[in-house]
């Protein structure tokens, strides 16, 4: 590590948090010719759960320098989504959508994932410091930054612009007072890793398979099959469903896992290759996304849920969508960040936003186990599903609400 006479604390852009969108917004800022300091609390490789990926955040990955990086890890292919509930079953191969674009992707590790795109971005020249952590920020002609190491050395960094990547970490909306109330009711997590032994003709582990369970509709499953024979699996629901003491989440977590039949099947008793974890309260929204000096990106904005896996692809859009904007602001031109970053992002948000919304009704499950379903209409889901939730020539991105509630109208009428 540079002793802190040496280091440069003075860059063109800081960026709080080395998860994927911080990475991928250093990497594209160094091909525009940037300086760039990440400043990331804790030490990577680092646990972090949303582990399967939509396919349009490869575009992102691809422009950033990272893709070669990221094909050869080995992650495990993924091509689509798997729904069940009870004796229904209804699969979306995202290669068959509306929008164009990769129509493939992979489930990843997070450790492994996240540590491979810092790296990358540090091979092109970002300045990464682990375990420096940020105390404050002053807002003025130019941003300064008040950062401790983990010796508690104290220092500043001041940048022309600063991007809060800092995910769950929230950094700026705490700091800074940003925080407002999320329209998301609050939901929790439990989760661990299985060594599944799948057969075969088991289930497709290019899919991440979705279970509603038997008796709630607002409570749900994943198990995202990851490579070398293990999958990620985990349940949600409102918070109090899964409230209870520390020692008793592996047993809870086994008993709704139980109650599931083709998980029960598929899991059955393998053990658990680490103790479950639990995360609550994750919904969360701003105010804004953007303020005198500075840009939120990905989760530290907004998260919504777990269900389509919408939060590396928000993230890694919002760290494209802000580079560009800021790099027009560097070269002189004048910007609108509210026009030009702040309103085509949450486009996408609030298109996955009434996706999620309608899934807890039980709307979008309807539609998506609807026996009837019109290959068009269903190429259109596809693509949202798939992440492409900003191509407003889809139907169901320019206008999701009332098309998503007209589609639940006749399928519940015929």
């Amino acid at each position: 590590m540079k002793s802190l006479s040496s280091r440069n604390n003075t860059v063109d852009v800081a960026i709080i948090g080395a998860g994927p969108a911080g990475a991928v917004a250093a990497a594209l800022l160094k091909k525009a010719g940037r300086s760039v300091l990440v400043l990331e609390r804790q030490h990577f490789p680092r646990f972090s759960i949303g582990e399967s990926l939509l396919p349009q955040s490869m575009a992102y990955i691809e422009e950033a320098g990272m893709l070669q990086a990221v094909v050869q890890a080995g992650f495990q292919h993924k091509n689509g989504a798997h729904f069940i509930w009870r004796d229904q079953s209804s699969s979306f191969d995202f290669r068959d959508k509306h929008s164009p674009g990769w129509g493939t992707t992979y489930q990843v590790e997070r450790a492994v994932f996240d540590d491979i795109l810092i790296r990358c971005a540090a091979e092109q020249g970002a300045e990464v410091r682990f375990g420096h952590t940020v105390r404050a920020m002053h807002t003025g002609s130019a941003p300064v930054l008040e950062v401790a190491d983990e010796e508690d050395h104290a220092y500043q960094v001041q940048a022309r612009y600063v991007f809060d990547a800092s995910g769950f970490g929230r950094v700026l909306p705490r700091l800074l007072n940003l925080e407002a109330p999320t329209r998301m009711p609050m939901r929790a997590a439990i989760f661990t890793h299985v060594r599944d032994g799948l057969p075969l003709d088991a289930m497709d582990r290019n899919k991440i398979c979705v279970a509603t369970h038997p008796e709630r509709r607002d409570v749900w499953f994943w198990m995202i099959p990851l490579a070398g024979g293990r999958s990620s699996v985990g349940c949600v629901a409102e918070a109090a469903f899964l409230d209870g003491p520390e020692h008793e989440r592996d047993e809870k977590l086994r008993s709704l896992l139980r109650q599931e039949p083709t998980l029960a099947r598929l899991i059955g008793d393998a053990p658990f290759l680490m103790p479950v974890r639990h995360i609550g309260g994750y919904a969360a929204n701003v105010e804004r996304l953007h303020g005198p000096g500075y840009a939120l990106l990905g989760n530290a904005g907004e998260f919504l849920d777990p269900v389509f896996s919408s939060g590396v692809t928000i993230a890694l859009r919002s760290a494209h969508l802000a580079v560009k904007t800021l790099e027009r602001q560097l070269t002189g031109e004048e910007v609108d960040w509210h026009a030009d970053y702040d309103v085509p992002l949450r486009k996408g948000i609030d298109t996955f936003r009434a996706f999620v919304e309608r899934w807890y009704t039980g709307a979008l499950q309807d539609l998506i186990f609807y026996p009837h379903q019109t290959p068009i209409i269903r190429r259109m889901i596809s693509a949202v599903l798939a992440g492409y939730a900003w191509d407003e020539s889809n139907p169901y991105v320019a206008d999701p609400v009332r098309r998503l509630d007209a589609l639940h109208e006749v399928c519940v009428a015929r």
